[in-house]
Protein backbone atom coordinates (compact mmCIF):
# COMPACT_ATOMS: atom_id res chain seq x y z
CA UNK A 1 0.00 0.00 0.00
CA UNK A 2 1.06 3.64 -1.17
CA UNK A 3 2.19 5.78 1.54
CA UNK A 4 -0.62 8.30 0.03
CA UNK A 5 -3.07 5.89 0.98
CA UNK A 6 -1.45 5.47 4.57
CA UNK A 7 -1.43 8.97 4.92
CA UNK A 8 -4.85 9.39 3.72
CA UNK A 9 -5.75 6.32 6.76
CA UNK A 10 -4.62 8.05 9.32
CA UNK A 11 -6.10 11.42 8.33
CA UNK A 12 -9.31 9.86 8.11
CA UNK A 13 -9.14 8.00 11.14
CA UNK A 14 -7.92 10.85 12.71
CA UNK A 15 -11.42 12.48 12.32
CA UNK A 16 -13.43 9.48 12.59
CA UNK A 17 -11.82 8.74 16.37
CA UNK A 18 -13.00 12.44 17.21
CA UNK A 19 -16.51 12.11 15.59
CA UNK A 20 -16.67 8.72 17.63
CA UNK A 21 -15.01 10.15 21.04
CA UNK A 22 -18.04 12.86 20.94
CA UNK A 23 -20.72 10.76 19.63
CA UNK A 24 -19.74 7.87 21.96
CA UNK A 25 -20.17 5.23 18.84
CA UNK A 26 -16.50 3.75 18.21
CA UNK A 27 -16.74 5.24 15.07
CA UNK A 28 -17.24 2.60 13.08
CA UNK A 29 -20.76 3.50 11.62
CA UNK A 30 -18.42 6.39 9.69
CA UNK A 31 -16.06 4.05 8.66
CA UNK A 32 -17.99 1.50 7.62
CA UNK A 33 -20.03 3.54 4.32
CA UNK A 34 -16.80 5.20 3.80
CA UNK A 35 -14.86 2.19 2.90
CA UNK A 36 -17.24 1.20 0.90
CA UNK A 37 -18.09 4.57 -1.12
CA UNK A 38 -14.65 5.33 -1.25
CA UNK A 39 -12.03 2.45 -1.63
CA UNK A 40 -15.33 0.12 -3.27
CA UNK A 41 -15.11 -2.72 -0.38
CA UNK A 42 -17.70 -5.01 0.19
CA UNK A 43 -20.03 -4.43 2.51
CA UNK A 44 -18.72 -7.58 4.67
CA UNK A 45 -14.90 -6.38 4.05
CA UNK A 46 -15.76 -2.62 5.33
CA UNK A 47 -17.28 -4.20 8.49
CA UNK A 48 -14.18 -6.31 9.57
CA UNK A 49 -11.87 -3.56 8.42
CA UNK A 50 -13.80 -0.97 10.65
CA UNK A 51 -13.49 -3.56 13.66
CA UNK A 52 -9.35 -2.95 13.63
CA UNK A 53 -10.06 0.51 14.02
CA UNK A 54 -13.38 0.27 16.25
CA UNK A 55 -12.06 -2.06 18.94
CA UNK A 56 -8.82 0.48 20.29
CA UNK A 57 -10.89 3.21 19.93
CA UNK A 58 -13.49 1.73 21.67
CA UNK A 59 -11.35 0.60 24.69
CA UNK A 60 -9.63 4.42 24.27
CA UNK A 61 -12.97 5.82 24.76
CA UNK A 62 -14.12 4.26 27.55
CA UNK A 63 -10.76 4.68 29.71
CA UNK A 64 -11.55 8.71 28.66
CA UNK A 65 -15.14 8.35 29.81
CA UNK A 66 -14.29 6.73 33.40
CA UNK A 67 -12.48 9.72 34.28
CA UNK A 68 -15.15 11.52 34.13
CA UNK A 69 -17.94 9.39 35.11
CA UNK A 70 -17.84 6.25 37.88
CA UNK A 71 -18.95 3.02 35.32
CA UNK A 72 -21.39 0.82 36.44
CA UNK A 73 -18.59 -2.03 36.50
CA UNK A 74 -21.16 -4.96 37.19
CA UNK A 75 -23.59 -3.70 34.97
CA UNK A 76 -20.77 -3.38 32.42
CA UNK A 77 -19.27 -7.11 32.52
CA UNK A 78 -23.04 -8.85 32.81
CA UNK A 79 -23.73 -6.67 29.31
CA UNK A 80 -20.58 -7.83 28.15
CA UNK A 81 -21.23 -11.66 28.88
CA UNK A 82 -24.40 -11.22 27.34
CA UNK A 83 -22.97 -10.35 24.45
CA UNK A 84 -20.41 -12.42 23.96
CA UNK A 85 -21.81 -15.31 22.71
CA UNK A 86 -24.43 -13.77 20.20
CA UNK A 87 -21.44 -11.48 18.70
CA UNK A 88 -20.53 -14.19 16.94
CA UNK A 89 -23.57 -15.34 15.84
CA UNK A 90 -24.23 -12.34 14.40
CA UNK A 91 -21.49 -12.13 12.39
CA UNK A 92 -21.93 -15.70 11.37
CA UNK A 93 -24.57 -15.10 9.79
CA UNK A 94 -23.52 -11.52 8.59
CA UNK A 95 -20.92 -13.34 6.40
CA UNK A 96 -23.69 -15.61 5.12
CA UNK A 97 -25.85 -13.28 3.22
CA UNK A 98 -24.78 -10.98 0.36
CA UNK A 99 -23.35 -7.66 0.65
CA UNK A 100 -26.13 -5.53 -1.29
CA UNK A 101 -28.45 -7.34 1.40
CA UNK A 102 -26.56 -6.69 4.19
CA UNK A 103 -26.21 -3.17 3.67
CA UNK A 104 -29.34 -2.06 3.01
CA UNK A 105 -30.64 -3.67 6.41
CA UNK A 106 -27.60 -1.87 7.72
CA UNK A 107 -29.21 1.38 6.89
CA UNK A 108 -32.80 0.32 7.32
CA UNK A 109 -31.67 -0.18 10.85
CA UNK A 110 -29.73 3.19 11.40
CA UNK A 111 -32.55 5.13 10.24
CA UNK A 112 -34.40 3.79 12.79
CA UNK A 113 -32.33 4.65 15.57
CA UNK A 114 -31.75 7.88 14.26
CA UNK A 115 -35.71 8.43 13.79
CA UNK A 116 -36.19 7.54 17.44
CA UNK A 117 -33.38 9.76 18.64
CA UNK A 118 -34.67 13.06 16.65
CA UNK A 119 -38.43 12.40 18.16
CA UNK A 120 -36.14 11.87 21.72
CA UNK A 121 -34.07 15.17 21.21
CA UNK A 122 -37.64 17.34 19.75
CA UNK A 123 -40.16 16.60 21.99
CA UNK A 124 -41.31 18.90 24.77
CA UNK A 125 -40.75 17.57 27.82
CA UNK A 126 -43.98 16.59 29.80
CA UNK A 127 -45.00 17.84 33.35
CA UNK A 128 -43.57 15.34 36.09
CA UNK A 129 -43.81 15.26 39.79
CA UNK A 130 -41.14 15.81 42.10
CA UNK A 131 -38.83 12.63 42.32
CA UNK A 132 -40.23 11.23 39.20
CA UNK A 133 -36.73 10.95 37.39
CA UNK A 134 -36.04 8.21 40.23
CA UNK A 135 -38.96 6.35 39.43
CA UNK A 136 -37.01 5.08 36.49
CA UNK A 137 -36.74 1.30 36.34
CA UNK A 138 -33.50 -0.24 37.81
CA UNK A 139 -30.58 -1.05 35.50
CA UNK A 140 -30.10 -4.83 36.80
CA UNK A 141 -27.38 -7.03 36.41
CA UNK A 142 -30.12 -9.41 34.63
CA UNK A 143 -31.27 -6.19 32.28
CA UNK A 144 -27.93 -5.30 31.39
CA UNK A 145 -27.10 -8.83 29.88
CA UNK A 146 -30.13 -9.25 28.32
CA UNK A 147 -29.43 -6.03 26.46
CA UNK A 148 -26.19 -7.05 26.13
CA UNK A 149 -27.22 -9.79 24.16
CA UNK A 150 -29.60 -7.61 22.04
CA UNK A 151 -26.61 -5.72 21.34
CA UNK A 152 -23.81 -8.50 20.90
CA UNK A 153 -26.47 -10.01 18.30
CA UNK A 154 -26.51 -6.62 16.36
CA UNK A 155 -23.12 -5.64 16.20
CA UNK A 156 -21.44 -8.85 15.38
CA UNK A 157 -24.28 -8.85 12.16
CA UNK A 158 -23.18 -5.20 11.32
CA UNK A 159 -19.87 -4.91 12.65
CA UNK A 160 -20.88 -1.81 14.61
CA UNK A 161 -24.44 -1.06 16.46
CA UNK A 162 -24.55 -2.49 19.58
CA UNK A 163 -23.58 0.81 21.13
CA UNK A 164 -25.95 2.74 18.85
CA UNK A 165 -28.70 0.36 20.15
CA UNK A 166 -27.99 0.56 23.65
CA UNK A 167 -27.35 3.91 24.06
CA UNK A 168 -31.00 4.99 23.55
CA UNK A 169 -32.46 2.24 25.67
CA UNK A 170 -30.36 3.69 28.44
CA UNK A 171 -31.26 6.92 28.43
CA UNK A 172 -35.16 6.79 27.21
CA UNK A 173 -35.82 3.42 29.93
CA UNK A 174 -33.43 3.76 32.18
CA UNK A 175 -33.12 7.45 31.92
CA UNK A 176 -29.18 7.49 32.38
CA UNK A 177 -27.43 10.99 30.98
CA UNK A 178 -26.36 10.65 28.02
CA UNK A 179 -22.51 10.55 28.73
CA UNK A 180 -23.07 7.69 30.87
CA UNK A 181 -24.87 6.18 28.48
CA UNK A 182 -22.51 6.10 26.10
CA UNK A 183 -19.62 5.03 29.00
CA UNK A 184 -21.85 2.18 29.57
CA UNK A 185 -22.78 1.06 26.66
CA UNK A 186 -18.85 1.37 25.11
CA UNK A 187 -18.02 -0.94 27.97
CA UNK A 188 -20.53 -3.54 27.68
CA UNK A 189 -19.62 -4.22 23.86
CA UNK A 190 -15.73 -4.55 24.19
CA UNK A 191 -15.58 -8.27 24.52
CA UNK A 192 -18.30 -9.20 21.67
CA UNK A 193 -16.62 -6.73 19.65
CA UNK A 194 -12.96 -8.61 20.18
CA UNK A 195 -14.89 -11.82 19.26
CA UNK A 196 -15.95 -9.86 15.74
CA UNK A 197 -12.94 -8.97 14.75
CA UNK A 198 -11.68 -13.09 15.32
CA UNK A 199 -14.72 -13.78 13.39
CA UNK A 200 -14.44 -11.91 10.38
CA UNK A 201 -10.80 -12.08 10.34
CA UNK A 202 -10.51 -15.52 10.37
CA UNK A 203 -13.09 -15.43 7.60
CA UNK A 204 -10.98 -13.36 5.32
CA UNK A 205 -13.01 -10.17 5.62
CA UNK A 206 -11.03 -7.51 7.41
CA UNK A 207 -7.94 -5.66 5.39
CA UNK A 208 -5.19 -5.28 8.35
CA UNK A 209 -3.61 -2.73 5.95
CA UNK A 210 -6.04 -0.64 5.75
CA UNK A 211 -8.00 -1.08 9.41
CA UNK A 212 -4.23 -0.09 11.76
CA UNK A 213 -3.54 3.15 9.91
CA UNK A 214 -7.29 3.94 10.31
CA UNK A 215 -6.68 3.09 14.38
CA UNK A 216 -3.79 4.61 14.39
CA UNK A 217 -4.91 7.86 13.33
CA UNK A 218 -8.47 7.40 15.44
CA UNK A 219 -6.59 7.15 18.79
CA UNK A 220 -5.30 10.34 18.85
CA UNK A 221 -7.91 11.89 18.45
CA UNK A 222 -10.88 9.92 20.71
CA UNK A 223 -9.58 12.00 24.26
CA UNK A 224 -10.22 15.53 22.07
CA UNK A 225 -13.26 13.90 21.46
CA UNK A 226 -14.54 12.76 24.78
CA UNK A 227 -13.53 16.27 26.16
CA UNK A 228 -15.80 17.88 24.05
CA UNK A 229 -18.89 15.37 24.21
CA UNK A 230 -18.61 16.76 27.73
CA UNK A 231 -18.88 20.02 27.43
CA UNK A 232 -21.85 19.69 25.00
CA UNK A 233 -25.33 20.57 26.25
CA UNK A 234 -27.01 16.72 26.76
CA UNK A 235 -30.17 17.91 24.34
CA UNK A 236 -27.11 19.39 21.02
CA UNK A 237 -25.24 16.15 21.83
CA UNK A 238 -28.57 13.59 21.24
CA UNK A 239 -29.15 15.95 18.11
CA UNK A 240 -25.42 15.63 17.08
CA UNK A 241 -26.04 11.81 17.30
CA UNK A 242 -28.84 11.27 15.37
CA UNK A 243 -27.66 13.57 12.45
CA UNK A 244 -24.67 11.62 12.17
CA UNK A 245 -26.77 8.69 12.03
CA UNK A 246 -28.61 9.97 9.31
CA UNK A 247 -25.74 11.13 7.33
CA UNK A 248 -24.69 7.42 7.25
CA UNK A 249 -27.63 6.17 5.88
CA UNK A 250 -27.25 8.61 3.33
CA UNK A 251 -23.95 7.49 2.42
CA UNK A 252 -25.37 3.95 2.30
CA UNK A 253 -28.37 5.08 -0.01
CA UNK A 254 -25.34 6.63 -2.07
CA UNK A 255 -23.54 3.64 -2.34
CA UNK A 256 -26.19 1.63 -3.90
Amino acid sequence: MSGLVVAACLASGALIGFLGGVLGIGGGLIAIPALVLLMGMPQQLAQGTALIMVLPTIVMAVRKYNQHVRLDVRAAVAGAAGAVVFTWVGARLALGIASSTLRLTFAVFLFGIALFYLYQTLRKPRPAAAGARAAAPAFTQGRAALLGVVCGTLGGFFGVGGAVLAVPILTSVFRLAQTSAQALALSMIIPGSTIALITYSWAGQADWWVGLPLAAGSLLFVPVGVRLAYRLPEKRLRAAFAAMLLATVVLLIAEA
